[in-house]
């Protein structure tokens, strides 16, 4: 009887075999993602020191929604993911932009009741 030659992960047992179903960046990825998110929060930081009036507002959440999307698409790995995945990532994010829009129209609609301020 012939024996079969030996499966690669019998030669040598103690190496870890890599995993299909999991992507792996290379290191300089999570350094350059790193780096961004550190620039980026110096960034909300100093464009905080400045006065922009309601725009101070909005730039931090642009700054902020950049931010996560780097966290979601690099580290949470989004980007191999299945269509399913993604979708309900896209529904989290429009649930979160509905929410928005319906604080800023209760925000900016409040001057028009008689007594309303709009602070």
């Amino acid at each position: 009887m012939i024996n079969a030659p030996p499966k690669p992960t019998e030669s040598r047992p103690n190496v870890a075999q890599p995993d299909p179903l999991h992507h792996v960046h290379p290191i300089r990825t999570y350094v350059a993602v790193w780096a961004a998110l550190t620039i980026l929060t110096f960034t909300t930081w100093a464009v905080a020191q400045i006065d922009l009036g309601r725009f101070n507002t909005v730039i931090a959440l642009l700054i902020a929604f950049f931010k996560a999307s780097l966290v979601v698409w690099f580290f949470m790995d989004l980007r191999h993911e299945n269509p399913l995945t993604k979708l309900f990532a896209l529904g989290g994010l429009f649930w979160l932009l509905l929410l928005i829009g319906l604080t800023l129209a209760d925000y900016l609609t409040r001057s028009w009741m008689p007594g309303g301020t709009l602070y």
